[in-house]
């Protein structure tokens, strides 16, 4: 049997641990190891079938959560690693949104709402087939709309998927990057590379992408296209101008979905030009088909004090 150490202070070791360290046995029968706690950080002993990776993911999470001043509790923990339909998550002030599981990465943990504006957005796909989600970094949005892109391919829903990022950036043009057009564009899509390859694994991803079924492109590559049967997901769109965000929408075609995301404060557009999220979140507002979900900096699940520096600028405007 070899032994592990993962660091952890003795402040979130106490937070995460529970009531006679319920979480930490819990994760132990889980995951098929042993966990020490006596000595710094948590000592970590292989049995047989030990799920390491599966493990690391997990206290990962719990960190997480911990930093930003949510302790999960062994029940909660419980219906993150096995949900059941029923299962709910309890926000602050007694509120609770469901935890349906909507989808296993590839350590095995399920992904699901943890805000009420990713629970809303999640009810939105369901009914819709244009989501505009809109609001600040760090809120989940890229990530959770790249998770029910996934889900709906795994399931057969959708046969391809299509990730869409508009290649601008402040003070920046792409003729001026180093490298061929593959090298200029990759700083922009890797977020969404990101995304995938936390819910993938590594050989899957390359299949899906080598055959086609996910597609990570500039906004550019879209014009001339109809795509059928695809989830499609425009990500950044604060930074399109009207008239690209009209070219992406039109590229809908039967049977598909789409989710645009974006931040309207993080515009990098040239001084003047209008944003096309802005634009078009005001002119389809009210269609049947078309959802609109706001997130806020309550729904930040990054660093506890993002929401502080997002606070701070908001009364800054």
């Amino acid at each position: 049997m070899s032994e592990l150490h993962y660091r952890l202070s003795d402040d979130l070791k106490r937070t995460i641990s529970g009531v006679n360290e319920t979480v930490f046995r819990l994760l132990e029968s889980r995951f098929c190891v042993e966990i020490r706690t006596r000595l710094p950080g948590l000592s970590i002993i292989e049995r047989e079938n030990a799920d390491i990776s599966g493990l690391y993911a997990v206290l990962d999470q719990l960190k997480i959560a911990a930093r930003n001043g949510k302790v999960i509790s062994a029940t909660e923990l419980t219906r993150m690693l096995d949900p059941t339909d029923s299962a709910s998550l309890q926000l602050e002030g007694g509120e609770t949104i469901p935890t349906t599981p909507i989808f296993r990465n590839r350590m095995g943990v399920s992904v699901f709402a943890k805000t009420k504006a990713q629970a809303e957005l999640v009810s939105a796909v369901e009914h819709n087939d244009i989501i505009f989600a809109k609001g600040p970094a760090g809120t989940g949005k890229t990530f959770l709309a790249v998770t029910l892109a996934v889900s709906s391919l795994e399931r057969h829903e959708a046969e391809r998927i299509c990730l869409v990022r508009p290649a601008v950036e402040a003070g920046e043009s792409l003729g001026y990057l180093p490298g061929d057009l593959k090298e200029k564009i990759a700083p922009y899509l890797r977020p969404i590379h990101d995304s995938l390859a936390e819910l993938l694994p590594v050989e899957k991803l390359r299949k899906y992408e080598e055959t086609g079924a996910i597609e990570v492109a500039p906004l550019a590559y879209m014009r001339g296209r109809t795509l059928k049967r695809a989830f499609i997901i425009l990500d950044e769109a604060q930074n399109t101008t009207p008239e690209q965000m009209k070219m992406f929408l039109t590229r809908l075609g039967p049977h598909s979905k789409a989710i645009i995301t974006g931040d309207a404060t993080q515009v990098d557009l040239a001084k003047g030009q209008k944003s096309g999220l802005t634009h078009a979140m005001n002119l389809l507002k009210g269609i049947r088909g078309i959802a609109q979900v706001e997130f806020t900096a309550t729904d930040v699940l990054r660093h506890p004090l993002v929401k502080d520096i997002l606070n701070a600028y908001e009364k800054d405007i």
